[in-house]
């Protein structure tokens, strides 16, 4: 997808961000039993959940979010720049990955600490990220939608197959402190799924602060504040930071928009194939797969 590639365990990783010694910190990073951890695949609806366990956290007050930007209020594992930021907190209780299963803290798997595993349509997945290299200037897409689909496809993509996270990540679904969400739940119902998240990690939100972490995490909120719709990513080439927006459309089905009914049909193929092992009522995509 790009020449500026970094490797690590047979995975591509985002270049700049990353280095062999902070994925390898990643691994060995002691995980204790209260740590809570939002996992997902790039492109998921990782910056809204993190919004949403934000506003559960401050009980909907919104001034946390407005006020600290969005990567320093729940830090990257695997992220150079954010594991100072785990190191300097007390506790690290929220933390937030794209690592697949056989990259993530050896420690986590005898430990009773929570995974939140948020999910998106792989094909709304394809189109968002295609649309957000495109922000990135070192990153760049020169390649059509047809050659980025069918790299998607093959799992020539930053952190992997989109397929492989997926499978590797859901063999913990049935244990009890594992979390499964999508991105579809989170849009038809917010509040009833925001209401499952604090179940979850045992917080308790009054009516009126669930109104408030509701308001404030919606899409328009969000992506009109500075502290939750903007990253920066170093060029690891020249050593400059590009800031850009992380959301874009916020919505579902937008796939139907740049796939043709070729692209789509392979698609499905493909991904009855490699998913057929799992139960499709899993997923509220199911009916058009």
């Amino acid at each position: 997808m790009t020449d500026n590639i970094t490797w690590f365990h047979g995975i591509q990783v985002m270049p700049g961000s990353f280095t062999v010694e902070s994925l390898s910190f990643a691994q060995n990073f002691l995980v204790k039993d209260d740590d809570v951890f939002l996992v997902t695949y790039p492109r998921s609806g990782t910056h809204w959940m993190c919004e949403i366990l934000s506003l559960i956290v401050s009980k909907g007050d919104p001034t946390w979010v407005q006020t600290v930007n969005i990567h320093q209020r729940i830090p990257w594992v695997e992220y150079s720049n954010s594991q100072k930021v785990l190191m300097d907190q007390d506790r690290p209780h929220l933390m937030v990955t794209h690592l697949p299963i056989q990259l993530f803290p050896k420690s986590y798997f005898t430990s009773k600490a929570k995974i939140i595993y948020l999910i998106r349509n792989p094909r709304d997945v394809v189109v968002s990220n295609y649309y957000f290299k495109n922000h990135v200037p070192f990153l760049k897409n020169e390649k059509p939608f047809d050659d980025y689909l069918h790299g998607f496809i093959r799992g020539d993509m930053h952190y992997g197959s989109w397929f492989d996270h997926t499978l590797g990540w859901l063999t913990r679904r049935n244990t009890e402190n594992f979390l499964l969400m999508s991105y579809e739940e989170l849009q038809r119902d917010l509040r009833g799924n925001m209401e499952k998240v604090c179940q979850f990690l045992g917080k308790h939100l009054s009516p009126e602060q669930l109104d408030s972490a509701v308001q404030y995490s919606s899409f328009s909120v969000m992506k009109d504040n500075r502290m939750s719709n903007s990253a920066k990513i170093k060029n690891s080439e020249d050593k400059t930071d590009s800031s850009i927006p992380l959301l874009r459309k916020g919505i579902s089905g937008d796939w139907k928009n740049h796939f043709t009914v070729a692209q789509s049909e392979v698609f499905v193929k493909i991904y009855r194939e490699k998913m057929s092992s799992l139960d499709p009522g899993l997923f509220p995509w199911s009916k058009d797969c």
